[in-house]
């Protein structure tokens, strides 16, 4: 299962890096951008996720918000994003359900699941606006921009 633009965005509520319950409908009403990525130690994933904290103050100037996923727990998170001086929330899904429900998730062989690299951006109305699946790691938010104007 994947979404498409146009379709509802899939409500949640995780625990953020500091223990706090953030939740998809906290931020009704402005433009959200959900990512998923499957691991703090992998050097893609932070590539991508320091991407975003450079370019956080012109998304923020537009508007977005930057939320990301991953299966990580909640302490490793923390830990990340104090060592990336990250300027933006990331959520623990240690059962990976809203990973699942975005598509998030696939079969890896036959051994196990693993996260997609994958960012939606969600409306004010709560719609999926932009549905990217597999994403590539380096020059995301460039590209991401781009698709958004910004």
């Amino acid at each position: 299962m994947t979404l498409e633009a146009g379709t509802s965005g899939a409500g949640f509520m995780l625990i953020n890096q500091d223990g706090e319950s953030i939740s998809l409908s906290d931020h009704l009403g402005n433009n959200v951008i959900v990512y998923f990525y499957p691991a703090t130690s992998k050097l893609g994933c932070t590539k991508r996720v320091c991407g975003f904290r450079d370019n956080i103050n012109s998304l923020n100037s537009a508007n977005y918000t930057v939320l990301g996923i991953s299966p990580e727990k909640q302490s490793k998170l923390k830990k990340f994003h104090e060592n990336q001086n990250l300027n933006f929330g990331l959520l623990s899904d240690e059962d990976s359900e809203v990973q699942s429900v975005y598509g998030a998730k696939h079969m890896h062989g036959k051994e196990y699941m693993d996260t997609i690299q994958s960012t939606f951006v969600v409306d004010p109305a709560g719609r999926i606006s932009h549905a990217f699946y597999r994403v590539m790691t380096t020059r995301h938010v460039e590209f991401l921009k781009a698709q958004l104007r910004i």
